[in-house]
Order: C-alpha cells, then structure tokens, then sequence
C-alpha cells in the first residue's frame, strides 16, 4: 500500500524546512512523554513522502483537588453525541509506590480524583494505564503486579484496582479503556526491581527461549518475532476483556524500540535460513512488520472472541515514517479488516510546525483512513499548552488546541484524546484548557 502524503514540490520544500529544522534543533515529538522522560523511541523529525508497504508481506488473519474554572454548562453535559473527548491517564498518576499510605482506600481517592476532575473538565472517557511494563494493575494470570500499586513489582496490594476503575468511571456516566504497553518490560530503571516470576527473568537464560526478551539500550522488551510471545500479550488482552468490564482496550505507540539489526537478529536468521530455500526472505522491516501485524490481528481476533463490542485500538506516533520504521503498519490498520476498531495519532504539533503543521498532519490521517469500520481520533498535546516546547510556538496563543478540534471537526474525524491528565490542571494550561473545554462543549 503507498500511502501518498506530498507531492514532489512539497517533498522538497518538507526537507528544506526540515534541514532548518535541525540547524536550529528544533525538537518535534509525537509520542507521549510521560513526566519522567522514561524513553524516546526514535528521532521524530523524519517526514517522507511517501510510504510503502511491500507487497510480499505476509497475510495475516482476521490529579489535585481544584480545576480549572469552566462554565456550568460544561460540568453538566460530559457526553455529547458520539464524540469521542478522552484523557490520557498515564501510570505516574496512578503511581502509589511513593506514597506512605498505600492503602485501597487511598488509591480509591486518588482514583476518585481523577474521575470527577475529568468529568468536569468535560471528558467522557478515561484511558488508564493497566499495564505499563509487562505487569499489571489488576489480577493476572500472565504478568506480575504492577510496583505501581503495590510498592514493588510482584507485591500484591490486596485489592483490585482495575476493579474498582472500571466501577467509578462507569459510575460517573464515563467511559473506561485500558491502555497497555505491549512490548515493554523496563525502561530506564523503571521499575527499579524486577519480580522473580517476571518472565524476563524466566526466560532470558531459558536456551529453549532464544531471543523471546530482549535488552536494547536502556530496555528490556518482548520480541514479537516469536509466535508464543504473541500469543501471551494476546492472551493478556483477552484476559482484560474476559475479566473485566472496559469500553476498549488500547496499546500505545512503542513496538520495535530500535531499527538495529542486533534486537533480533537470533529471529531473522532463522526465519531468512528457511525462506531463502523457497525465495527471496523478506528485509528486516518487512518482516518486522509483518510480525506487529500477526500480533495485532491475533490481539483482535482474541478481544472480540470473549467480547465482540469492547473497542481495540491503537495511538500510533504523528509521524507516519516513524511509525513504519518501529514496525507499526498503520497503513494497513486503516485500511483493511481484523486490526483495530479506532486509530488515534498522537499529533502533538500546533499549526506553526515548520515540518509538519498540524493542519497537514491531521489530513493526511483522516486520508489514511479508508476503513469505514476504523474511527479516527485525534490525540492532542495538551502538556505543551502554554510551554516553551517547539521553539516556544506554543506561547503565542491560548487556542491551539480548541482550533485543533474544531479543523478535527472539519475533518470528520470521530474525538479527541488528551494527553494527559496531570495536565488538565495546571497555571501553565490552565488558560488553554478552558478554551477548549468551551469549543468542546
């Protein structure tokens, strides 16, 4: 599939600016960015032309207690129509590993925090962190309990937090998904200890296991290269879907988290070893694309096995190029069968990005989007509202993002997703916040 995204002039004109760009190292990031920096998976200034995806590609099947002052009517009407209005609730807002009580009870008022906060701010969905580094935030038959809740990974805090999330957000008239780390097992240290039933530890010295985790720069990783590594994030999915009562189930942009050759080269040996008797094997990133795509067929077809109506979807990085080099086929995402059910970009650029204005990016994927199965939310960046972030291009005004939604609007795409929470309510963009609260309302 080609995905045509500029002619040739505009080709030309997108490298000049970006060599500009990178002269005045101007910095452009379309993944979350999580308060702590924990990771930036690749460069994200890479822009191309177009996309291709081969054609011998494998087939595969089917926070605080005050916020920010808004109208009443705002408060009072959360849900309108069919609209999707999202916030990200990332795992160092659920965070109870450095807190003194770690109580049930406390945790259910931070959680409670969250729920009438978003509410207020007009939200009618949360997307909250359950898994964020092959563990989790609830009772799993695969993975680890999350050092989130717990203190430290393994440790059971004795209660259900997921449990009780998907009981106060529905209570709220909200909706919840559960966002998942497919692949990522620790990052920078986080979580500093790893329990010993982690399966990293399991199998990274199993020799029946080669290669099934992985260690690429500061990470450890799953290698979806290996069928029974799919097969347990699939499973885990479904177990989410099986046990408890989400709206959705979304992953979050990280796949492969380097394009060296050394992440899984075990893999590819053995996979070119037996397609070169048969011919020509795949390159590197076909093939790894073809294993995120057997991976996200099968997490698809698992979901809807238990749970035909639960929504799976995917928030992709902004930056189509960069989403293919991690492996990430959102080409075919959109466009074909037994993949997602929603997309959502994270296109955390304003209108005066001189490599990709948001106006350009936001059409390109509203283009991309050729399923009419597949809904397209937008994913807006509301941690750079009035910050010094792109140059300080975010301080020129206090509606960037309520212009945001309304060119989405324009655009026919079905939401928006905020991130994040923490960031709802803050001086920086708290201006911000309430001028797109109003649009939204």
């Amino acid at each position: 599939m080609v995905i045509k995204l500029f002619s040739r002039h505009s080709i030309l004109a997108c490298a000049l600016l970006l060599a500009v760009a990178i002269a005045i190292t101007m910095a452009i990031n379309f993944g979350h960015q999580p308060k702590n920096a924990l990771s930036n998976v690749a460069s994200q200034t890479n822009i191309t032309a177009s996309n291709k995806i081969s054609s011998n590609a494998p087939v595969v099947s089917a926070a605080a207690s005050s916020l920010p002052t808004v109208a009443s009517a705002v408060a009072a009407n959360t849900v309108s129509g069919d609209e999707m209005r999202a916030v990200w609730v990332p795992f160092m807002s659920l965070d109870m590993s450095n807190e003194s009580d770690k109580s049930e009870k406390s945790f259910q008022k931070k959680f409670d925090t969250i729920v009438s906060g978003a509410k207020k701010c007009g939200m009618n969905t949360l997307i909250v962190h359950v898994r964020p580094f092959g563990d989790a935030l609830y009772k799993s038959a695969y993975f680890p309990w999350s050092h989130i809740v717990g203190g430290t990974q393994g440790v059971n805090p004795g209660y259900d937090p997921l449990a009780y999330m998907v009981t106060a957000t529905h209570k709220a008239g909200m909706k919840i998904h559960a966002w998942v780390n497919p692949l990522r097992i620790q990052i920078a240290g986080t979580p500093s200890i790893l329990a010993e039933g982690n399966l990293y530890n399991t199998w990274r010295h199993d020799t029946t296991k080669p290669g099934w985790v992985v260690d690429s720069g500061n990470g450890k990783y799953f290698n979806p290269a290996n069928t029974q590594v799919r097969k347990l994030i699939a499973d885990g999915a479904k177990e989410i879907a099986q046990n408890y009562d989400v709206d959705g189930i979304q992953f979050d942009d990280y796949f492969y988290p380097t394009q060296d050759a050394a992440f899984d080269k075990i893999a590819y040996d053995s996979y070119s070893a037996a397609a070169v008797k048969n011919g020509t094997p795949l390159s590197l990133i076909e093939w790894r694309r073809g294993n995120v795509n057997a991976l996200v067929s099968l997490v698809y077809s698992e979901i809807k096995s238990v749970k035909p109506k639960i929504s799976f979807g995917i928030a992709p990085q902004g930056n189509v190029q960069n989403d293919l080099n991690m492996g990430a086929d959102v080409g075919s995402w959109c466009s074909a069968q037994g993949y997602v059910d929603y997309i959502c970009p994270q296109l955390y650029v304003n209108f005066d990005n001189p490599v990709l204005p948001f106006d350009t990016a936001a059409q390109s994927w509203r283009k991309l989007v050729t399923n009419t199965n597949v809904k397209l939310y937008l994913g807006l960046a509301v941690y750079k509202s009035g910050s010094d972030a792109d140059s300080g291009t975010w301080k020129k005004s206090s509606n960037i993002l309520a212009k945001q939604v309304e060119l989405g609007r324009k655009t026919s795409c079905d939401g928006f997703m905020f991130y994040s929470w923490d960031y709802l309510n803050t001086d920086q963009t708290k201006e911000e916040v309430q001028n797109v609260m109003k649009i939204l309302n």
